[in-house]
């Protein structure tokens, strides 16, 4: 029979407190280590601690980590959670008096939320990171690509030619913004909770600023009442984590709609390829289902951190704490293996020339152009341009013809609606349908011309760098902060 006097219910224990117990293990001692350090050195030097008793304290933390990690400790319910088993262990090493000064004008409430903001930190640094070397790929071979002509399709039609280059251009340009949604974001986390305490701050003189940068933040954050109960950081986050592989996922179906032997239009080598076990003829570019997949996945991953947060109240309260943040880390790992795979994909895969052609001819994708360039050199309106077109598309399309062999039906279409014969000969619609000059002449900003394109991708380097010099910054402000706090806590224990 269960006492219920004694806690924990063993039912508690096995469900609740023993997985948290394993989770602060695989993923928070080290940030609880340094929370510890620094709120040491900060309580030492603005006196609250006495040097002498802090050396005390900091030696015995140095006996306490090593030996915790050695032992590699199951959860017993002795001690309800990491931070109790850790405050138990000081408290052997240094008897209950010196033991409790550590937790001086801190709660579990404050140095929760900066465990928390510690961990999210460096992994969206380390997301952001591999997400730039995706840009890059994608600068590259956008680069490489620029003159390599594809089908753009609308409404899963072919629509307009254009380039491998200009389409990865576009996948770009949305990927730069959502970096640049992701690191909106991360600012969102370089504000430190420590010194709130509770709730309320204390009556202690501590000292927020210098426990913000030995943390790695860039300053604490403001209202103690917030640090506690805004979970802005964790929505805004993974909001802009969803909007990444949402956006990414889209054009991965691209992927496996132009791999499709039907379409043919992208090619996957070998590499990339599984064979059927039972058809030997075909040849599977399954790692783009896998992309699918796995970015769907994050996709839901991070939509349950944010519907988790949904109706909860504005306080300290668990919905928000180590359960929800343990399970929220699987996004960036499902995230991490998208980024790397992609960026794998799109560097190996090429665009298959001759079914483009083949593609283009059979669905008379440049006519959009013929109709233009008639206003322009026959001085016809739009309209009428466009009827002389689409007469000129549905008989070539009708006798299976490349538009390019449609001169005889177009000046036909042209005498009917115009009333006269064409100024265009033979050789000028040819080189008016031809889908090179189709992109060569769109030379406005953002369109598919080489000139045009290579504008854009200045622009995209320039923000790329911009974003990069951010995400450095992040890192080095960590790494910054890990010397400082390093060299304080050492110079403590030889006080």
């Amino acid at each position: 029979m269960i006492d219920n006097s004694i806690f924990p219910h063993p039912v508690y224990k096995d469900t609740v407190l023993a997985p948290l117990f394993e989770g602060v293990k695989a993923h928070h001692v080290s940030s609880i280590t340094q929370i510890n350090q620094a709120h040491l050195v900060m309580l030492c030097e603005t006196g609250i601690v006495p040097i002498e008793t802090g050396k005390q304290i900091a030696s015995a933390l140095i006996e306490i980590e090593k030996d915790l990690a050695d032992a590699n400790p199951e959860y017993t319910g002795e001690y309800e959670d990491y931070f109790f088993l850790v405050e138990a262990e000081l408290r052997k090493r240094v008897g209950p008096d010196i033991a409790g000064m550590l937790h001086t004008a801190r709660s579990r409430n404050d140095m929760d939320h900066t465990v928390f903001k510690l961990a999210l930190a460096k992994r969206c640094d380390e997301l952001t990171q591999q997400a730039l070397h995706l840009c890059d790929v994608l600068t590259k071979k956008a680069e490489v690509e620029k003159e390599t002509l594809i089908v753009a399709y609308t409404h899963g039609q072919p629509a307009q030619p254009s380039t491998f280059g200009h389409y990865l251009c576009a996948v770009l340009e949305v990927l730069l913004r959502d970096l640049q949604r992701l690191q909106l974001a991360r600012e969102g986390i370089d504000h430190c909770p420590m010194g709130a305490a509770a709730i309320t701050t204390s009556g202690f003189p501590i000292n927020r600023e210098r426990m913000a940068e030995l943390l790695g933040f860039s300053a604490p954050l403001l209202n103690s009442y917030g640090c506690i109960a805004s979970v802005d950081y964790v929505t805004g986050l993974y909001s802009a984590i969803k909007l990444m592989f949402l956006h990414l996922g889209r054009v991965i179906q691209d992927m496996q709609f132009w791999s499709a032997f039907e379409v043919g239009q992208l090619y996957v080598p070998n590499s990339l390829v599984q064979i059927s076990s039972i058809m030997p003829q075909k040849r599977n570019p399954v790692p783009i289902e896998h992309l699918r997949h796995l970015a769907s996945v994050t996709v839901g991953r991070c939509d349950a951190i944010v519907g988790t947060m949904h109706n909860t109240p504005f306080t300290d309260m668990n919905d928000s704490e180590g359960e929800v943040q343990q399970a929220g880390y699987a996004a960036f790992e499902s995230g991490s293996r998208v980024l790397d795979l992609f960026a794998a994909l799109i560097s190996a895969s090429s665009i298959n020339e001759e079914r483009v052609a083949k593609n283009t001819d059979a669905s008379c994708i440049t006519i959009t152009e013929l109709a233009d360039t008639l206003v322009r050199e026959e001085g016809l309106s739009f309209r009428q341009a466009h009827e002389i077109a689409a007469d000129t598309a549905k008989a070539v399309i009708a006798d299976q013809k490349p538009l390019r062999e449609g001169f005889t039906p177009f000046s036909t279409a042209f005498e009917a609606h115009a009333g006269k014969a064409p100024k265009m000969n033979h050789e000028r619609f040819i080189h008016a349908v031809s889908p090179q000059n189709f992109v060569a002449i769109r030379t406005r900003p953002g369109g598919p011309a080489p000139c045009a394109l290579d504008a854009a991708l200045e622009q995209y380097q320039q923000t790329s760098k911009s974003l990069r010099t951010k995400n450095k910054s992040f890192v080095d402000q960590s790494t910054l902060a890990a010397r400082l706090r390093g060299a304080a806590f050492a110079k403590l224990v030889q006080e």
